[in-house]
């Protein structure tokens, strides 16, 4: 048979889990391929890109599409299980699974009708074609980037200490500062009360310092007395200039200390890390590249 669309993968996807067990993407692929019968052609069969099975991104999207919807929940890096709302649903024994089913709940609404930050949302909403391929395509790529920070954001929260060290060295020092890797581990370290903390050259030949400090935490929030003790070691390690990282956020008090401060004082949120570590390919990798291309005038004029 053809390869199914995404919407048609839902509902054997989400029977799949009704056992409420955990489940691996892959297993579910491979499972849910021999379910349709695919052949070992239709299995292989790439996307135009070459870069990804054609049925691998169709699965793919129908776990994120469920997942928004809040039938399905991720329980670590490529695992996920049904929730009670799956269950629920499953029991109504419906006919399918497909996108108008899940804007009956609220998260997957709300999830259609995200706008990328910084974009003001129109009064009246665009008719369907309206928007040109380009902003399309620009705006699938905001909403899919969005999506790999909060996944990412996640899994820093569950790494172990030791791993969420090297993971700011090595953002660091992809940013350029810190010198060598080697460098840098030297200047940082000392796991405890779930951050890290060290002071690295902020120019190659080590002109100036810069004091970092780097928070682990789940939900709780950096505060007016982290900023003031961070200031405070700022002085002890004679450094002009701090950068406090956190995979939560900060308060409003936070961020007066830091106007308060005659100290150059940066923070970055859980949020502002994750996206971060894209820009810099700091555990991700690239899945798929396009290329815009458009018609080079000089070429054609005639000399």
């Amino acid at each position: 048979m053809a390869i199914p669309d995404y919407q048609t993968i839902m509902l054997p996807l989400l029977k799949l889990a009704g056992d409420e067990k955990e489940h691996s993407s892959r297993e579910v692929k491979d499972r849910l391929a021999s379910e349709f019968k695919l052949s070992d052609e239709e299995r292989k069969e790439l996307l135009p890109s070459g870069r990804q099975e054609v049925f691998a991104n169709r699965v793919g999207w129908a776990r994120t599409y469920m997942k928004k919807a809040g039938l399905i929940e991720q329980t670590r890096l490529g695992y996920f299980r049904i929730t009670k709302r799956g269950m629920e649903l499953l029991e109504k024994n419906p006919l399918k699974i497909d996108v108008g089913i899940l804007y009956k709940y609220p998260e997957f609404r709300e999830f259609k009708s995200y706008k990328p930050e910084g974009k003001k949302i129109p009064a009246v909403i665009k008719e369907e074609g309206k928007s040109t391929p380009k902003e399309e395509l620009e705006d699938a790529y905001q909403r899919i980037t969005d999506e790999l920070a909060k996944d990412l954001l996640q899994e820093l929260k569950t790494v172990s200490p030791t791993q969420f060290e090297h993971i700011v060295i090595d953002l660091l020092v992809k940013m350029g500062y810190g010198g060598s890797y080697k460098d840098a581990a030297k200047a940082i370290g000392g796991v405890g009360d779930e951050g890290v903390d060290g002071v690295i050259s902020e120019d190659r030949l080590g002109l100036s310092r810069i004091y970092v400090q780097a928070k682990r935490w789940q939900n709780k929030y950096v505060g007016h007395p982290e900023i003031r003790d961070f200031s405070g070691a700022l002085d002890l390690k004679h450094a002009e200039k701090g950068v406090f990282i956190t995979t939560s956020g900060f308060n409003k008090d936070a961020y007066q200390g830091v106007e308060r401060s005659s100290k150059r004082i940066i923070l970055i949120d859980g949020n502002q890390l994750a996206k971060l570590m894209i820009e810099y390919d700091v555990g991700v990798t690239t899945e798929d590249e396009i290329k815009l291309k458009r018609i080079d005038k000089d070429y054609f004029v005639e000399e």
